[in-house]
This record gives C-alpha cells, structure tokens and sequence, in this order.
C-alpha cells in the first residue's frame, strides 16, 4: 500500500520573520524570547526549534502614507 517510510516524522520547525525599523539588541533579545515562548505554548514545540529572523529596515527604506518614517515627525 505506498511507500511509507517507518522513519518517525520530524516536525516542521517555525520559522518566524519580523520586518522592523531599528531596534536596541536588548529590546530584541525580549522580543525573540517572547515569540519563541508563544510557539512553544501554542505548537508544543521545543525551543530549539523555533527560529526567530529579525529584518531590520533602515528608515530611509521604509515608508508610511507614502511618507519616509525618517522624514516622519519623532513621537
């Protein structure tokens, strides 16, 4: 019947990607740690699974409204 493998199946890790402005490293250290906890309480998975890419976008290539968020006012 098929070809079933009798090889266990390894489960998918996650792979999260955040695209942001630039950050301070200890605000995304908090920031991995935090997603990686929601995977793990969400998919059961181990923490060495998860993985955690941060995409950093200068400001200069990145707008809102069709403005730059360098050009855009400092809250």
């Amino acid at each position: 019947m098929g070809n079933r493998s009798t090889t266990p199946r390894r489960l998918h890790m996650p792979i999260v990607t955040v695209q942001q402005g630039p950050r301070d490293v200890e605000l995304k250290r908090d920031l991995v740690a935090r997603i990686t906890d929601a995977f793990v309480d969400a998919l059961n998975v181990p923490a060495e699974s998860v993985q955690v890419w941060i995409q950093e976008v200068p400001t200069d290539s990145w707008a809102i409204g069709g403005v730059l968020t360098a050009d855009r006012p400092k809250k």
